[in-house]
Protein backbone atom coordinates (compact mmCIF):
# COMPACT_ATOMS: atom_id res chain seq x y z
CA UNK A 1 0.00 0.00 0.00
CA UNK A 2 3.06 2.23 1.04
CA UNK A 3 4.53 1.54 -2.61
CA UNK A 4 1.29 2.52 -3.88
CA UNK A 5 1.35 5.80 -2.40
CA UNK A 6 4.36 6.45 -3.37
CA UNK A 7 3.62 5.73 -7.11
CA UNK A 8 1.09 7.87 -6.80
CA UNK A 9 2.74 10.68 -5.08
CA UNK A 10 5.44 10.43 -7.81
CA UNK A 11 3.46 10.76 -10.47
CA UNK A 12 1.57 13.64 -8.94
CA UNK A 13 5.19 15.46 -8.47
CA UNK A 14 5.78 14.58 -11.31
CA UNK A 15 2.63 16.15 -13.28
CA UNK A 16 3.28 19.13 -11.40
CA UNK A 17 6.53 19.73 -12.39
CA UNK A 18 5.33 19.11 -16.44
CA UNK A 19 2.44 21.95 -15.23
CA UNK A 20 4.78 24.39 -13.94
CA UNK A 21 7.13 23.97 -17.00
CA UNK A 22 4.26 24.17 -19.33
CA UNK A 23 2.98 27.25 -17.35
CA UNK A 24 6.67 28.77 -17.67
CA UNK A 25 6.71 28.27 -20.93
CA UNK A 26 3.51 30.48 -21.65
CA UNK A 27 5.64 33.10 -20.70
CA UNK A 28 8.83 33.02 -22.55
CA UNK A 29 6.79 33.99 -25.55
CA UNK A 30 8.39 37.45 -23.72
CA UNK A 31 11.79 36.62 -24.88
CA UNK A 32 10.73 36.63 -28.47
CA UNK A 33 11.61 39.91 -29.64
CA UNK A 34 8.47 42.36 -30.65
CA UNK A 35 9.63 44.83 -32.98
CA UNK A 36 7.19 45.43 -35.76
CA UNK A 37 8.03 46.78 -38.56
CA UNK A 38 5.20 49.49 -39.70
CA UNK A 39 3.40 48.92 -42.96
CA UNK A 40 2.20 51.78 -44.84
CA UNK A 41 -0.93 51.72 -47.32
CA UNK A 42 -0.27 53.02 -50.48
CA UNK A 43 -3.77 54.21 -51.15
CA UNK A 44 -3.92 55.02 -54.89
CA UNK A 45 -3.92 58.27 -56.53
CA UNK A 46 -8.10 58.62 -56.77
CA UNK A 47 -9.14 56.74 -53.85
CA UNK A 48 -9.88 58.01 -50.64
CA UNK A 49 -7.13 57.09 -47.81
CA UNK A 50 -7.89 54.21 -46.41
CA UNK A 51 -9.28 53.99 -43.04
CA UNK A 52 -6.71 52.17 -40.52
CA UNK A 53 -8.07 51.35 -36.91
CA UNK A 54 -6.39 52.58 -34.29
CA UNK A 55 -6.49 49.50 -32.42
CA UNK A 56 -4.98 47.87 -35.58
CA UNK A 57 -1.81 49.22 -36.88
CA UNK A 58 -0.88 48.22 -40.12
CA UNK A 59 2.83 45.96 -39.72
CA UNK A 60 4.65 44.08 -42.09
CA UNK A 61 4.52 41.34 -38.95
CA UNK A 62 1.02 41.03 -38.96
CA UNK A 63 0.10 41.04 -42.40
CA UNK A 64 2.48 38.15 -42.42
CA UNK A 65 0.61 35.99 -40.34
CA UNK A 66 -2.39 36.96 -41.83
CA UNK A 67 -1.67 35.68 -44.94
CA UNK A 68 -0.58 32.65 -43.58
CA UNK A 69 -4.00 32.51 -41.71
CA UNK A 70 -5.74 33.07 -44.70
CA UNK A 71 -4.19 30.52 -46.83
CA UNK A 72 -4.17 27.38 -43.47
CA UNK A 73 -7.19 25.51 -43.43
CA UNK A 74 -6.77 24.85 -39.56
CA UNK A 75 -9.23 27.37 -38.34
CA UNK A 76 -11.89 25.13 -39.80
CA UNK A 77 -12.95 21.97 -37.74
CA UNK A 78 -11.30 19.21 -39.62
CA UNK A 79 -8.22 21.05 -41.52
CA UNK A 80 -9.86 21.25 -44.67
CA UNK A 81 -11.41 24.65 -45.64
CA UNK A 82 -9.49 28.15 -44.98
CA UNK A 83 -10.04 31.46 -46.15
CA UNK A 84 -8.58 30.83 -49.72
CA UNK A 85 -10.93 28.25 -50.38
CA UNK A 86 -13.84 30.58 -51.26
CA UNK A 87 -11.33 33.52 -52.01
CA UNK A 88 -9.46 32.52 -55.30
CA UNK A 89 -6.38 34.96 -55.56
CA UNK A 90 -6.70 34.29 -59.93
CA UNK A 91 -10.34 35.20 -59.77
CA UNK A 92 -9.67 38.29 -57.82
CA UNK A 93 -10.26 36.23 -54.57
CA UNK A 94 -13.82 34.74 -55.40
CA UNK A 95 -14.06 31.43 -55.78
CA UNK A 96 -15.70 30.69 -59.78
CA UNK A 97 -19.08 29.13 -57.66
CA UNK A 98 -22.78 30.35 -58.37
CA UNK A 99 -22.44 29.41 -54.40
CA UNK A 100 -19.75 28.88 -52.19
CA UNK A 101 -18.96 25.43 -50.96
CA UNK A 102 -17.74 24.87 -47.59
CA UNK A 103 -17.16 21.94 -44.73
CA UNK A 104 -17.90 18.98 -46.32
CA UNK A 105 -19.27 20.55 -49.47
CA UNK A 106 -22.14 22.11 -47.93
CA UNK A 107 -23.64 24.95 -49.85
CA UNK A 108 -24.00 28.10 -49.23
CA UNK A 109 -27.06 30.43 -50.35
CA UNK A 110 -24.78 33.45 -51.80
CA UNK A 111 -21.87 33.53 -54.00
CA UNK A 112 -18.53 34.86 -52.49
CA UNK A 113 -17.76 38.45 -53.18
CA UNK A 114 -14.31 39.57 -54.15
CA UNK A 115 -11.92 40.92 -51.18
CA UNK A 116 -10.48 43.55 -53.48
CA UNK A 117 -9.87 46.85 -52.43
CA UNK A 118 -11.91 45.55 -49.41
CA UNK A 119 -10.26 47.91 -46.94
CA UNK A 120 -11.96 50.78 -48.63
CA UNK A 121 -15.53 49.36 -48.00
CA UNK A 122 -16.93 51.02 -45.06
CA UNK A 123 -20.82 50.97 -45.35
CA UNK A 124 -20.89 47.50 -44.21
CA UNK A 125 -19.18 43.88 -45.19
CA UNK A 126 -21.01 40.51 -46.82
CA UNK A 127 -23.81 40.90 -49.19
CA UNK A 128 -26.20 42.38 -46.73
CA UNK A 129 -23.42 44.47 -44.41
CA UNK A 130 -23.96 43.10 -41.48
CA UNK A 131 -20.58 43.23 -40.10
CA UNK A 132 -19.20 46.89 -40.08
CA UNK A 133 -15.04 45.88 -40.06
CA UNK A 134 -12.81 43.36 -41.54
CA UNK A 135 -11.84 42.67 -38.12
CA UNK A 136 -15.82 41.71 -37.10
CA UNK A 137 -16.46 39.88 -40.93
CA UNK A 138 -13.25 37.63 -40.61
CA UNK A 139 -15.35 36.29 -37.43
CA UNK A 140 -17.87 34.84 -38.87
CA UNK A 141 -16.86 31.76 -41.20
CA UNK A 142 -15.13 29.94 -38.20
CA UNK A 143 -18.28 29.27 -36.39
CA UNK A 144 -20.64 28.98 -39.49
CA UNK A 145 -22.42 25.36 -40.05
CA UNK A 146 -21.51 25.45 -43.44
CA UNK A 147 -18.72 27.34 -44.34
CA UNK A 148 -15.95 26.38 -41.64
CA UNK A 149 -17.78 24.78 -38.88
CA UNK A 150 -15.47 24.74 -35.85
CA UNK A 151 -15.83 26.91 -32.60
CA UNK A 152 -13.70 29.79 -31.83
CA UNK A 153 -12.60 27.87 -28.39
CA UNK A 154 -11.63 25.19 -31.04
CA UNK A 155 -10.07 27.18 -33.29
CA UNK A 156 -7.94 29.23 -30.69
CA UNK A 157 -6.40 25.60 -28.85
CA UNK A 158 -5.37 25.04 -32.56
CA UNK A 159 -3.31 27.93 -33.02
CA UNK A 160 -1.71 27.86 -29.67
CA UNK A 161 -0.80 24.57 -29.47
CA UNK A 162 0.36 25.01 -32.84
CA UNK A 163 4.86 25.05 -33.41
CA UNK A 164 4.82 28.09 -35.11
CA UNK A 165 1.70 30.41 -34.63
CA UNK A 166 2.63 31.20 -30.74
CA UNK A 167 6.01 33.24 -31.80
CA UNK A 168 4.56 34.47 -34.62
CA UNK A 169 1.49 36.18 -33.14
CA UNK A 170 3.98 37.43 -30.72
CA UNK A 171 5.98 39.28 -33.42
CA UNK A 172 2.64 40.75 -35.05
CA UNK A 173 1.37 41.90 -31.56
CA UNK A 174 4.09 41.56 -29.03
CA UNK A 175 1.66 39.23 -26.81
CA UNK A 176 3.26 37.49 -23.54
CA UNK A 177 1.00 34.14 -22.96
CA UNK A 178 -0.25 31.79 -26.08
CA UNK A 179 -3.62 32.45 -23.93
CA UNK A 180 -3.14 35.79 -25.72
CA UNK A 181 -3.85 33.76 -29.17
CA UNK A 182 -7.78 34.29 -29.87
CA UNK A 183 -10.48 35.46 -32.08
CA UNK A 184 -9.47 39.12 -31.91
CA UNK A 185 -5.82 38.74 -32.50
CA UNK A 186 -6.88 36.26 -35.71
CA UNK A 187 -9.30 38.79 -36.92
CA UNK A 188 -6.77 41.54 -36.22
CA UNK A 189 -4.15 39.38 -38.78
CA UNK A 190 -6.83 38.62 -40.98
CA UNK A 191 -7.77 42.44 -41.66
CA UNK A 192 -4.48 43.26 -42.01
CA UNK A 193 -3.62 40.86 -45.05
CA UNK A 194 -7.13 41.99 -46.59
CA UNK A 195 -6.54 45.64 -46.43
CA UNK A 196 -3.17 45.22 -48.97
CA UNK A 197 -5.57 43.48 -51.54
CA UNK A 198 -5.66 46.84 -54.12
CA UNK A 199 -6.28 46.26 -57.08
CA UNK A 200 -6.16 49.98 -59.36
CA UNK A 201 -3.74 49.00 -62.33
CA UNK A 202 -6.53 47.84 -64.51
CA UNK A 203 -6.13 49.30 -68.48
CA UNK A 204 -8.90 51.72 -67.30
CA UNK A 205 -6.72 52.93 -64.52
CA UNK A 206 -3.59 53.45 -67.08
CA UNK A 207 -6.33 55.29 -69.58
CA UNK A 208 -7.29 57.74 -66.65
CA UNK A 209 -3.51 58.00 -66.32
CA UNK A 210 -2.48 58.93 -69.61
CA UNK A 211 -0.78 55.85 -70.38
CA UNK A 212 -2.98 54.34 -73.38
CA UNK A 213 -6.21 55.52 -74.42
CA UNK A 214 -9.37 53.69 -74.91
CA UNK A 215 -10.42 51.95 -78.05
CA UNK A 216 -13.10 53.24 -79.77
CA UNK A 217 -15.58 50.47 -78.70
CA UNK A 218 -14.03 51.08 -74.86
CA UNK A 219 -14.80 54.68 -75.64
CA UNK A 220 -18.56 54.20 -76.57
CA UNK A 221 -18.87 51.68 -73.94
CA UNK A 222 -17.85 54.33 -71.29
CA UNK A 223 -20.17 56.45 -72.47
CA UNK A 224 -22.94 54.15 -72.31
CA UNK A 225 -21.89 53.04 -68.45
CA UNK A 226 -21.78 56.63 -67.54
CA UNK A 227 -24.74 58.51 -69.55
CA UNK A 228 -22.05 60.77 -70.32
CA UNK A 229 -24.07 61.20 -74.34
CA UNK A 230 -27.91 61.12 -73.90
CA UNK A 231 -30.03 61.56 -77.23
CA UNK A 232 -26.64 60.50 -79.05
CA UNK A 233 -25.89 57.08 -77.14
CA UNK A 234 -28.71 55.26 -75.29
CA UNK A 235 -28.08 55.42 -70.80
CA UNK A 236 -26.60 52.45 -69.30
CA UNK A 237 -27.81 53.72 -66.06
CA UNK A 238 -24.92 51.85 -64.67
CA UNK A 239 -22.53 53.96 -63.28
CA UNK A 240 -26.05 55.00 -60.70
CA UNK A 241 -24.78 52.27 -58.47
CA UNK A 242 -21.19 51.05 -59.75
CA UNK A 243 -19.31 54.43 -58.89
CA UNK A 244 -15.24 54.87 -59.84
CA UNK A 245 -13.11 54.48 -57.59
CA UNK A 246 -14.18 51.26 -56.74
CA UNK A 247 -16.81 50.85 -59.30
CA UNK A 248 -19.35 50.15 -56.42
CA UNK A 249 -21.34 52.84 -54.90
CA UNK A 250 -20.77 50.72 -51.61
CA UNK A 251 -25.20 51.00 -51.17
CA UNK A 252 -27.52 48.27 -51.48
CA UNK A 253 -29.88 48.22 -53.90
CA UNK A 254 -33.10 45.55 -54.95
CA UNK A 255 -32.21 45.28 -58.72
CA UNK A 256 -34.92 43.53 -60.27
CA UNK A 257 -33.59 39.96 -60.47
CA UNK A 258 -36.79 38.61 -59.26
CA UNK A 259 -40.70 39.44 -59.53
CA UNK A 260 -41.63 40.19 -56.08
CA UNK A 261 -45.24 41.09 -55.13
CA UNK A 262 -45.16 41.06 -51.60
CA UNK A 263 -41.90 42.24 -49.62
CA UNK A 264 -42.86 39.90 -46.80
CA UNK A 265 -42.27 36.67 -48.38
CA UNK A 266 -38.89 37.50 -50.30
CA UNK A 267 -36.80 34.01 -49.44
CA UNK A 268 -33.33 35.91 -49.05
CA UNK A 269 -33.93 39.04 -47.34
CA UNK A 270 -30.55 40.23 -47.85
CA UNK A 271 -30.10 43.52 -46.15
CA UNK A 272 -33.41 43.70 -44.81
CA UNK A 273 -32.46 40.87 -42.48
CA UNK A 274 -30.31 43.32 -41.04
CA UNK A 275 -32.03 46.13 -40.60
CA UNK A 276 -35.50 44.68 -39.83
CA UNK A 277 -37.21 47.08 -42.39
CA UNK A 278 -39.07 45.26 -45.05
CA UNK A 279 -38.34 47.69 -47.35
CA UNK A 280 -34.81 46.38 -47.50
CA UNK A 281 -36.10 43.05 -48.01
CA UNK A 282 -34.39 41.78 -51.29
CA UNK A 283 -31.38 44.18 -51.22
CA UNK A 284 -27.96 43.29 -52.26
CA UNK A 285 -24.66 45.23 -51.89
CA UNK A 286 -23.75 46.54 -55.41
CA UNK A 287 -20.37 44.77 -56.08
CA UNK A 288 -17.05 46.30 -57.14
CA UNK A 289 -17.02 45.71 -61.25
CA UNK A 290 -13.29 45.57 -60.89
CA UNK A 291 -11.96 42.28 -62.75
CA UNK A 292 -15.88 41.61 -63.54
CA UNK A 293 -14.41 39.41 -66.13
CA UNK A 294 -12.34 37.10 -63.58
CA UNK A 295 -15.46 36.66 -60.66
CA UNK A 296 -18.46 34.88 -63.15
CA UNK A 297 -21.13 33.62 -62.08
CA UNK A 298 -22.86 36.97 -61.09
CA UNK A 299 -25.52 38.66 -58.79
CA UNK A 300 -25.55 37.19 -55.10
CA UNK A 301 -26.66 33.91 -56.42
CA UNK A 302 -24.88 33.28 -58.97
CA UNK A 303 -27.60 32.96 -61.43
CA UNK A 304 -26.01 34.80 -64.33
CA UNK A 305 -23.17 33.10 -66.25
CA UNK A 306 -21.79 35.59 -68.56
CA UNK A 307 -21.59 39.38 -68.82
CA UNK A 308 -23.72 39.28 -71.85
CA UNK A 309 -26.41 37.85 -69.71
CA UNK A 310 -26.30 40.62 -66.75
CA UNK A 311 -26.52 43.09 -69.93
CA UNK A 312 -29.33 41.39 -70.98
CA UNK A 313 -30.97 41.30 -67.55
CA UNK A 314 -30.45 44.92 -67.34
CA UNK A 315 -31.41 45.28 -70.53
CA UNK A 316 -34.88 43.81 -70.84
CA UNK A 317 -35.96 46.35 -67.70
CA UNK A 318 -35.61 43.49 -64.47
CA UNK A 319 -38.53 42.41 -62.86
CA UNK A 320 -41.12 43.88 -60.68
CA UNK A 321 -40.23 44.97 -57.18
CA UNK A 322 -41.77 48.30 -54.71
CA UNK A 323 -38.36 48.70 -53.75
CA UNK A 324 -36.27 47.94 -57.19
CA UNK A 325 -33.77 50.84 -57.96
CA UNK A 326 -35.69 53.54 -60.45
CA UNK A 327 -32.67 52.44 -62.64
CA UNK A 328 -33.35 49.06 -63.25
CA UNK A 329 -35.76 49.89 -66.38
CA UNK A 330 -35.58 48.93 -70.51
CA UNK A 331 -32.58 50.41 -72.10
CA UNK A 332 -32.96 49.35 -75.34
CA UNK A 333 -29.51 48.71 -76.27
CA UNK A 334 -28.26 47.26 -79.79
CA UNK A 335 -25.68 44.41 -79.88
CA UNK A 336 -23.17 46.60 -81.01
CA UNK A 337 -24.29 48.93 -77.37
CA UNK A 338 -23.89 45.56 -75.79
CA UNK A 339 -20.41 44.28 -77.65
CA UNK A 340 -18.97 48.16 -76.14
CA UNK A 341 -20.25 47.97 -73.22
CA UNK A 342 -18.81 44.91 -72.83
CA UNK A 343 -15.58 45.99 -73.98
CA UNK A 344 -15.61 48.87 -71.30
CA UNK A 345 -16.04 46.30 -68.77
CA UNK A 346 -12.89 44.17 -69.54
CA UNK A 347 -11.27 46.97 -69.42
CA UNK A 348 -11.29 47.15 -65.40
CA UNK A 349 -9.32 43.74 -65.42
CA UNK A 350 -6.19 44.24 -63.48
CA UNK A 351 -3.72 40.97 -63.96
CA UNK A 352 -1.23 42.83 -62.13
CA UNK A 353 -3.15 42.25 -59.08
CA UNK A 354 -4.37 38.56 -59.83
CA UNK A 355 -0.50 37.71 -60.18
CA UNK A 356 1.06 39.64 -57.33
CA UNK A 357 3.35 37.18 -55.43
CA UNK A 358 2.50 39.02 -52.30
CA UNK A 359 -0.77 37.93 -52.34
CA UNK A 360 -0.95 33.83 -53.50
CA UNK A 361 -0.55 30.94 -50.88
CA UNK A 362 2.97 32.07 -48.88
Amino acid sequence: MSGARYGIGAICVMWGVLLAGCHDGLKDLEDIPFEPTPYAIKDPADFTPMLIPEDNPMTAEGVALGRMLFYDPILSRDSTVSCATCHHADKAFTDGLPVSAGFGGRLGKRSALSLQNVGYFNTGLFWDGRSATLEEQSLHPVADSVEMASSWPEAERKLRDHAEYPALFRKAFGIAKVEEINRTTVGKALAQFERTLISADSRYDKVMRGAVRFTESERRGRQIFFDAEPGVLPTGECGHCHQPPMFSGLEYFNNGIDEIRDLTKVKDKGRGAVTGSVFDNGKFRSPSLRNIALTAPYMHDGRFQTLRQVIDHYNEGGHYAENASPNVRLLHFSERDKADLTAFLLTLTDTAFVRDPRFIHP
